[in-house]
């Protein structure tokens, strides 16, 4: 038996290896387990939101992200004989300081969040699968085998991030509605010959789905995806790549498209089956999970990284609190109350794109093959009007995500008026703060609460010392409010004054309440410092 470990995290995808970092970044002894025996592994998805740059800002990772990332990508659309250039940067999200979707391999994001734990000294690993738990009041004991052999891991809390064919949702025993598409997505990287713009991904609706080349494959050049009616037969299991497809049957595709290309060398391909599922609960006494082991979304609007890696950075910060052992139970029962609500709804989200996109049936396949090439000369004076795809970018990137019903929401007494309310986003602003003008995404951008005081609040900050709270006076806001920011960048404390003791009541439910004053007589009173 090894241990003592505050979070042992199964699966190293994008959701394991952030929700890892969030947890060790707010105090967590964290450990991370991954079946697989390497790191790399082809990449299903490529986009990154807006969001998900975010929310990951504070872990001090999204400077090594955007430096692999492709942040001004375009989006040629082949409808007939006309090709409609569609700008993805540049988006009218002045709240964001990411303000465009982002061309990312998800090998480049994991590599990157590897990285990073192994700086803070934690080292996936590998090879290493949990093949069982049980748990009692305390503790959950895992199961992990690996070469070396079978290991017993204690531990306070068990995340599993495991995937869709989750070992860590079967064994706690929470169930998995939804179901399979009809279709299956083709992946490829091919080297392609012909009239083809380089530095730009292409579109082209055909009558059995959609077809989609990015110049970011990882063994070639362009990264070919593409939708077809499932075959027939058992195929690999969900989450996993499949067998190859004949160079043929590919290139048969590229000429349905009417693209003048030729595959001149074929560096790899799979397919892939896709499903809509959701977990009956996110949560089972101590034992947790996040991302593919949660919900299960079509490749349509990119949600399963992304949505993945915003549910591990709610659940982080949540466990590394949790393990001091002087959190509300409220703290643990938010996460499934704020994100499991999400979840449901993107995948009926999801699903409607994915029918447009995908669906083989005749009206669908008109619609595709026939009538959105007859849009294609009113598509220019719609994208020239770009608070309509920011507005579409906005919700895909969970940017219109709140918590306001969350138990961790409160708004105090007195009430701040306006926007943005307790259990919204934060969005970004230029500020002023100590005498200097910045961004306020960018003042934040360091694990923790954050305390935002309003021009003339109380000076409380010498009172919040020795707490996990940083405070921020913004000469720039008038008013006597004060404003906490959750970890993860959403409000969750608003009051129009300066009260320390409301603000002292909500961070003692997240287990982060800071010392009080001494009492008379020099005894101390209240809570001791996490």
């Amino acid at each position: 038996m090894t241990g003592p470990v505050d979070v042992l995290v199964a699966g190293a995808g994008p959701a394991g290896l952030s929700l890892a970092l969030q947890a060790h970044a707010h105090g967590a002894r964290v450990r991370v387990v991954e079946r697989r025996p390497e790191q790399f592994r082809p990449s299903r998805a490529l986009i990154v939101h807006p969001r998900t740059l975010e929310v990951l800002r504070p872990l001090g990772i999204t400077g090594q992200l955007l430096d692999r990332t492709d942040i001004t990508p375009h989006m040629h659309l082949h409808l007939g004989r006309r090709v409609v250039a569609v700008a993805l940067a540049g988006l009218a999200l002045p709240d964001t300081a990411f303000p465009h979707l982002s061309l990312l391999r998800q090998a480049d994001v994991e590599s990157v969040l590897s990285r990073a734990l192994l700086d803070r000294g934690v080292e996936v690993q590998r090879g290493a699968e949990l093949v069982g738990l049980c748990q009692d009041a305390d503790t959950v004991h895992a199961t992990v085998r690996g070469a070396a052999g079978t290991e017993q891991i204690a531990c306070t809390f068990l995340a599993g991030c495991d995937g869709p064919a989750s070992t860590v949702r079967g064994q706690a025993g929470i169930g998995w509605s939804g179901g399979p598409y009809a279709e299956e997505v083709l992946l490829a990287d091919a080297e392609l010959d012909g009239e083809l713009p380089g530095g730009a991904a292409h579109a082209v609706p055909l009558r059995h789905g959609l077809l989609f080349l990015f110049p970011a494959g990882e063994r070639a050049t362009w990264r070919l995806l593409t939708t077809r009616p499932a075959t027939a037969g058992d195929g690999p299991p969900f989450g996993a790549l499949g067998a190859a497809i004949p160079v043929s049957e590919l290139q048969a595709i590229l000429d349905q498209a009417g693209l003048r290309l030729r595959i001149t060398r074929l560096a790899w391909s799979a397919r892939c089956r896709v499903q809509h599922r959701l977990a009956a609960r996110f949560r089972q006494g101590r034992v947790f999970l996040a991302g593919e082991a949660a919900h299960a979304y079509s490749p349509a609007g990119g949600q399963g990284m992304n949505a993945g890696i915003q549910d591990a950075m709610n659940l982080g910060w949540k466990l590394a609190f949790a393990a001091s052992g002087n959190a509300d139970p409220a703290l643990l029962d938010s996460y499934q109350a704020e994100r499991r609500p999400v979840a449901r709804r993107l995948i009926v989200l999801t699903h409607l794109i994915y029918r447009a996109e995908a669906a083989t049936g005749p009206i669908p396949s008109w619609l595709r093959g026939a009538a959105v090439p007859l849009t294609a000369p009113a598509l220019p004076l719609l994208l020239s009007r770009p608070q309509l795809l920011a507005a579409m970018i906005r919700t895909l990137s969970q940017l219109r995500v709140g918590y306001r019903r969350s138990p961790l929401t409160r708004e105090a007494t007195p009430r701040i008026r306006g926007l943005p309310r307790a259990g919204d986003r934060l969005p970004d602003a230029t500020v002023t703060c100590q005498g200097r003008q910045a961004r306020l995404h960018e003042l934040l951008a360091r694990p923790g609460l954050h305390l935002l005081l309003q021009r003339d609040a109380g000076h409380i900050e010498d009172q919040l010392s020795g707490s996990t709270v940083v405070t921020h006076r913004l000469t720039s806001a008038p008013g006597r409010g004060i404003i906490a920011v959750r970890p993860d960048g959403y409000i969750g404390f608003r009051c129009a004054a300066a009260d320390l003791a409301q603000l002292r009541d909500w961070l003692a439910r997240l287990g982060a309440c800071p010392p009080q004053p001494p009492a008379p007589g020099g005894a101390a009173a209240g809570h001791a410092p996490r």
